[in-house]
């Protein structure tokens, strides 16, 4: 029996395509649950910065970061279709599922790029908007297109464009980058290794199954597992720092400490976790705590600073 390709009729018989996405679709595309982590650790670094922002310059700022931050998941999603229709994690996701097709959301992704970085160089400032474009860069064509499919250390080195957003609110208010900012970058870029390894551990057939080389599937589960250990011991450190510095309290310190034990209470699980376990309990504990964790940290960093103010 024929199978009919709606793309060959419409080639055929010059039919005029018209998408049957809906508004949930493409809001879909900009992944989020990402992008809610993203908004809320540009926030941070926008409420730390010294001086100070026009309140509705600084929502301003953060509705482009976030829409930057989105049209980078709509682009990931574009050039990820292939793999994305094999994994069980993302094959209901509206490209591989058929609800957008490819083309759609490679000029969504490319249009809110270029609204995003303009808006909040004519807006803010171009330092920022600057930051942004490679924020969006590094994340779609180093990342994606490139490290992602090529080495174990995709995560480690991509990790980065996760790890810009509190540095570009940092900028958005002070027009520069400081030591305090590169601070706040380097929580979430250390923290990054070890949330993802914990996915890829309880994931490591799907990643298998499209031959994205992530760390369990090519070094092993036991070389992951003590990988995961020394980046969480990084991320408990590097979070305790800004009360060092002075830019957080101690009580923030004591508070970034007792969370960073937990951190790494839950990856030494994963460490004791034998490899014969499928079921992966404490990669899944970690990785769920993973993500608390780093909203905790920084939602504790946005309160000491508040109250200091208050003081």
């Amino acid at each position: 029996m024929a199978v009919f390709d709606h793309n060959e009729a419409v080639e055929r018989t010059g039919e005029v395509y018209l998408s049957e996405a809906s508004p949930r679709d493409y809001f879909e595309l900009l992944k989020p649950r990402v992008m809610s982590l993203v908004v809320f650790t540009a926030l941070a670094g926008l409420v730390l910065a010294p001086g100070h922002i026009n309140p509705l310059i600084g929502f301003i700022a953060i509705l482009c970061i976030a829409v930057g931050a989105g049209a980078s998941g709509a682009l990931n999603m574009w050039y990820d279709a292939d793999i994305d229709a094999v994994m069980s994690r993302t094959a209901s996701r509206p490209i591989p599922s058929g609800r957008i097709r490819p083309e759609e959301a490679l000029a969504f992704g490319l249009t809110l790029s270029a609204f995003s970085v303009v808006i909040l160089g004519l807006v803010v400032n171009w330092l920022s908007a600057g930051l942004l474009a490679f924020t969006i860069f590094f994340y779609v064509v180093v990342y994606t297109m490139w490290l992602k499919r090529s080495t174990p250390q995709n995560i480690v080195i991509g990790g980065a464009a996760g790890a810009f957003p509190p540095m570009i609110g940092w900028a958005c208010v002070t027009g520069g980058v400081s030591i305090e900012s590169i601070v706040l970058f380097l929580i979430t870029f250390l923290w990054t290794p070890a949330h993802f390894w914990a996915l890829a551990l309880f994931k490591m057939r799907d990643y298998g199954a499209v031959g994205v080389p992530m760390l369990p599937n090519v070094a092993g589960e036991a070389t992951t597992k003590v990988q995961i250990v020394i980046y969480a011991v990084l991320t408990a450190v590097i979070a305790v720092v800004p009360a060092v510095l002075g830019f957080a309290s101690l009580w923030y310190g004591l508070f970034a400490a007792a969370l960073g034990l937990g951190f790494v209470w839950y990856s030494i699980g994963v460490l004791r976790m034998p490899e014969a376990d499928r079921a992966m309990v404490p990669a899944k504990k970690l990785f769920a705590f993973s993500i608390l964790y780093l909203f905790a940290v920084f939602l504790a960093l946005i309160g000491d600073h508040l109250i200091a103010k208050l003081l």
